[in-house]
């Protein structure tokens, strides 16, 4: 299945499996004679930002326009004021989503339209410590075995066992398997960086025998079934997990990403050091990482046991 090659070659931001190509009824407004839509994924590219991350704040402006069925270019200060106050109050996001919002409407406004607003400079998500769902290994079983779709099934279960963010699993090519090693190497990943994740054997004969069933697709491990020059699009990965989920009957609102947060609490139980969790997973502060050591059900075990030695006098 996997070939070992040095070569790394940049992923594409042309129509994937999924992708309707549209640009929203709202992005006709332009800048310079480019529409305005055009001009941001433009700046994007220019500051770095990766093609997921570019999808996600399109998206999000997409979202503004909708609100007030107009092209951000003609919205006041106090609309998006009044709109961000909307996601607040009366959607309730979550502070991820509320983030995603503000990167992406502070970049439109402060870097494509060049408008330094006040308002921007204030608008802050809330804090919140927020406990991640995690599922045991029986679970993740359970939900995976319920996946009918050959190759979501094996994403899937590639993304809880080296622990992947799902943009990095949909876009993995066979190359960047090192199979020697047992080595993934996941490139222009969140941050523009790159790094090396390892994996099992038992994940490396699950693979092959996945990759000769499907008659040794290339360059994509993923493939689009209906493009295959594409690879599977994360959205519909959201999909078909959450369709499992509910089959399975476990009552748990997870996500495709508690697969990575799942991966790395077993980790942790195993004895696995949190500065290796943080390396593997590719956090950029040992803070994120440290979150798991709150939720692992070992450790709350023997710090309780601990717990009992030292008061057992008192």
């Amino acid at each position: 299945m996997i070939k070992d090659k040095n070569n790394s070659t940049t992923k594409s931001q042309g129509n994937k499996c999924g992708s309707n190509g549209s640009n929203g009824s709202n992005s006709s407004s332009s800048v310079n004679g480019i529409s305005l839509r055009q001009r941001m994924i433009e700046d994007m590219q220019l500051y770095g930002l990766s093609v997921y991350t570019q999808e996600v704040y399109v998206n999000a402006v997409k979202d503004l326009a909708r609100f007030y069925n107009s092209s951000p270019e003609k919205i006041s200060e106090d609309q998006l004021r009044q709109f961000f106050l909307h996601l607040t109050n009366e959607k309730k996001v979550s502070v991820s989503t509320f983030k995603i919002h503000l990167c992406a409407i502070k970049f439109l406004y402060e870097k494509t339209i060049n408008r330094k607003w006040p308002v921007l400079k204030i608008v802050r998500p809330k804090k919140r410590l927020k406990l991640p769902v995690i599922f045991s290994q029986s679970e993740v079983k359970s939900i995976i075995s319920h996946v009918r779709n050959l190759i979501y099934r094996n994403c899937l279960t590639l993304i809880y066992c080296c622990g992947l963010r799902i943009s990095e699993a949909v876009g993995l090519r066979i190359d960047d398997f090192d199979k020697n090693r047992r080595i993934i190497v996941i490139r222009n990943s969140k941050g523009g960086k790159d790094r090396m994740v390892p994996y099992s054997r038992n994940t490396r004969d699950i693979l092959l025998a996945y990759w000769k069933q499907m008659g040794r697709p290339w360059p994509w491990l993923f493939p689009c079934q209906t493009k295959p020059q594409h690879h599977i699009k994360a959205h519909t990965l959201r999909k078909a997990f959450k369709a499992a989920l509910l089959e399975s009957g476990n009552g748990k609102d997870g996500k495709v990403h508690s697969l990575r947060h799942s991966y790395a609490t077993a980790l942790l139980e195993k004895g696995v050091d949190l500065r290796s969790i943080q390396r593997i997973l590719g956090h950029g502060s040992i803070k994120t990482t440290s979150i798991y050591t709150h939720i692992t059900e070992n450790l709350a075990k023997k710090t309780n046991e601990k717990i009992d030695e030292i008061m057992a006098s008192m």
